[in-house]
């Protein structure tokens, strides 16, 4: 059975893409922690990362910094938050957000309802800053 995020990987759903490559693809949360919130998801249907080959946590892991090291500098954060919870979908995900404190760790914080046009603009920038970082091969157009 197709997951959530396989229905958006596959454009059943929409998505805020800001990162797609053969193996993952990364898109806004829908419910961020704060701006530039993204998820990193394997296009193969894994349900947790236990499950995932030492390969494909490597490469998603890789993803995840790239995104984070823009999202700092487009964001102005200190910090870039990782986490792998595992209970919202079933299919690997790594959450990857601009943070400057521990308590942005926190899920039940995050926005229930944002903005789409604030949506929209956080990932243009990050998509932005992607490509100013050299990686815009992988960043795809809004």
């Amino acid at each position: 059975m197709s997951t959530l995020f396989s229905k958006i990987i596959d454009g059943q759903i929409p998505g805020r893409f800001v990162w797609k490559d053969d193996t993952c693809v990364g898109f806004l949360s829908i419910g961020p922690l704060s701006d530039g919130h993204t998820l990193v998801v394997p296009r193969e249907e894994v349900d947790e990362f236990t499950d995932a080959s030492p390969e494909l946590l490597t490469h998603l892991t890789l993803v995840a910094q790239k995104i984070g090291q823009s999202q700092k500098r487009v964001f102005g954060a200190q910090r870039a938050g990782l986490m792998i919870a595992g209970f919202e979908v079933p299919h690997l995900h790594v959450h990857v957000w601009p943070t400057n404190s521990l308590a942005d760790f926190d899920l039940s914080n995050a926005a229930d309802d944002p903005d789409p046009q604030a949506m929209d603009n956080n990932a243009q920038k990050l998509r932005d800053g992607l490509i100013a970082d050299g990686h815009g091969a992988f960043v795809p157009e809004a």
